[in-house]
């Protein structure tokens, strides 16, 4: 699309306009949809939107990426690529971790974080306008305020801020050794996601073809994303998510230990029709290689790799189910699953009542088999296979009576609408008295509010329960704890403004802070004492700590209390 120029000076104009707020937007009364917004090294992503829709912006996902031969950090962003343009002044690797899953070719990939750019820390505001054919503005334009990065203000217009730059060297010989690599990636992102309650709404203009995005930190650039409205889609917007138990219960309502329960999973929009055929979930290749019609998606890393707080985390997408209980024992699994595990038919077993205390299975759809076992067999073609829409879980003859937790969570991406969604049910095993949870944590709502209720981001499940079955350890992503990441997120992000020392901020009780592991301090801190790494071992997962032992207690042998706690 061709568009008027404009002069450098009415552009460094613009920039200076959209950081002293001097804009004007509007809000139109209406049921609005949030959309995703993607820009990739310069040109955006294309979107197909109702026609006569209201919508606001809910996420904002701006990458720059550079290919090096040389193991020199992120220096040649500053070079060249969308981003060479920005001040990289104050840049500095902050974290880095393996991948523990090897390539084919049996090397490894190592993945370093940077933070501390100067275009990172600056306050951000983004410009977006409507354009017809011509190139000329429709409609009323939008202001986004992305805020700073080390506070969050009343003013910010998302939840989640974060900008910073990636390194990949994809060749390493080791987990560790990454002497001679030359396939070298450097990328930057920007990541806005979930808009702040009572975001700016526009109504899709009649001769809308492409919207336009300016950054206050690049005024001088254009970023267009092609525009494609849909008079009468076949689905409606919004997500969510089916869960019937197909097994009838017992007379008394109760199913007993020892039997298998089988749930149909109905993936629905928002009114209710069904994304797919009644039995039947479309091949992995339809979806995660294709944009499948109705907008259900699959696990994605295999191309799209995410990385817990450091890498859109949001698009990884897995459609997964867990069972776990009973609910007055549920806490966190420490025993890990290994990647055999994922490459045989059916469910994985990830807590067992004589090992973890509490009973879990999991399965994620299309079950692993296909998934995992496509990727690492693909001469069986089970990524061109169809799937079922059942899922049965087998309740060993241990498990204990009470309230189990049933839980599946997905994620939709359907004309321009990127949302999750999780449905939550209970079972009777055992007893008809219902049970509860014991959950050590909480005060989440302090923080997450105002467009950042646990209801909206994350898997958009609010029943923190139902987390400790899917966010087991594995073997090859150990930070999979709920407990890990949940540590590791709030301690790297400048916006959590509580004292890290605190427990207290999150934990309720001093009970609930005296199971102590590699993990658990390492998920927070990122150093150790010299002492403690010559007697334990060096740092070797900044998630973690280490590798499997990290999920031994050290409690019996040393720490007990926490300096600063409060608790």
């Amino acid at each position: 699309m061709d568009l008027p120029a404009k002069s450098l000076a009415s552009r460094l104009r613009l920039g200076a306009a959209l950081l002293l707020g001097l804009l004007p937007t509007t809000a139109f009364a209406a049921t609005p949809v949030g959309i995703a917004l993607e820009i990739d090294n310069g040109v955006g992503v294309p979107l197909q939107l109702r026609a006569g829709g209201s919508y606001y912006i809910n996420q904002l996902d701006i990458r720059a990426s550079v290919v090096s031969g040389v193991d020199d950090g992120v220096s040649s962003l500053a070079v060249e690529g969308d981003f060479a343009d920005l001040s990289w002044h104050g840049i500095r690797m902050v974290d880095r971790e393996p991948n523990l899953l090897a390539n084919a070719d049996g090397t490894f990939v190592r993945r370093s974080f940077y933070e501390g750019a100067l275009w990172m820390e600056l306050p951000s505001v983004f410009y977006v306008r409507q354009l017809n054919q011509h190139g000329k503005t429709v409609g009323k334009p939008i202001l986004l305020n992305a805020g700073i990065n080390d506070m969050r203000l009343a003013s910010d217009d998302f939840f989640i801020r974060r900008m910073r730059a990636i390194q990949w060297v994809k060749d390493c010989r080791t987990p560790t050794d990454c002497t001679g690599a030359r396939q070298i990636e450097e990328e930057a992102l920007v990541e806005l996601r979930n808009a702040r309650n009572n975001p700016t709404v526009f109504n899709l203009h009649p001769h809308v073809t492409a919207l336009q995005v300016i950054w206050s930190l690049k005024p001088w650039e254009e970023y267009v994303i092609p525009v494609q409205p849909v008079h009468a889609p076949e689905w409606d917007y919004g997500f969510q998510i089916a869960v019937d138990p197909i097994t009838p219960p017992q007379a008394d309502g109760t199913y007993a230990p020892g039997t298998d329960v089988t749930f149909r999973v109905t993936l629905q929009d928002g009114s209710g029709k069904p994304l797919h055929p009644e039995g039947y979930l479309p091949p992995y290749n339809e979806v995660a290689f294709a944009n499948y019609p109705s907008g259900i998606k699959y696990y994605n890393a295999f191309s799209d790799p995410s990385t817990t707080y450091y890498r859109r985390k949001h698009r990884e997408r897995m459609l997964m189910a867990q069972i776990i209980g009973p609910a007055q024992d549920i806490q966190p699994i420490r025993s890990i699953l290994d990647l055999n595990d994922f490459l045989v038919p059916g469910t994985q077993v990830a807590g067992r009542p004589e090992r973890d205390g509490v009973f879990s299975e999991v399965q994620i759809l299309p079950e692993a088999y296909y998934v995992f076992g496509g990727a690492f067999f693909p001469e069986l073609g089970l990524w061109d296979l169809p799937s079922t829409d059942l899922v049965t879980f087998h309740l060993p003859e241990n498990a204990q009576p009470g309230t189990y937790i049933v839980t599946v969570k997905g994620r939709r991406v359907y004309m321009g609408e990127d949302i999750p969604a999780t449905t939550n049910i209970e079972i009777q095993v055992g007893t008809t008295q219902r049970t509860v949870p014991h959950l050590g944590t909480g005060n989440c709502q302090n923080c997450h509010n105002n467009g950042g209720e646990l209801t909206k981001v994350l898997h958009a499940n609010a029943n923190r329960a139902a987390c400790a079955g899917c966010h087991a350890p594995l073997s090859f992503e150990l930070e999979g704890p709920i407990v890990v990441r949940t540590h590791f997120i709030h301690s790297r992000s400048e916006r959590f403004d509580a004292p890290l020392e605190n427990c207290r901020t999150c934990h309720l009780s001093k009970e609930s802070i005296q199971r102590v592991s590699k993990a658990a301090c390492l998920s927070c801190h990122n150093s150790y004492p010299q002492w403690h790494a010559d007697t334990f071992g060096p740092i070797e997962s900044m998630y973690v700590g280490g590798g499997a032992e990290s999920f031994v207690s050290c409690t019996d042998s040393c720490h007990r209390t926490h300096p600063g706690s409060r608790l």
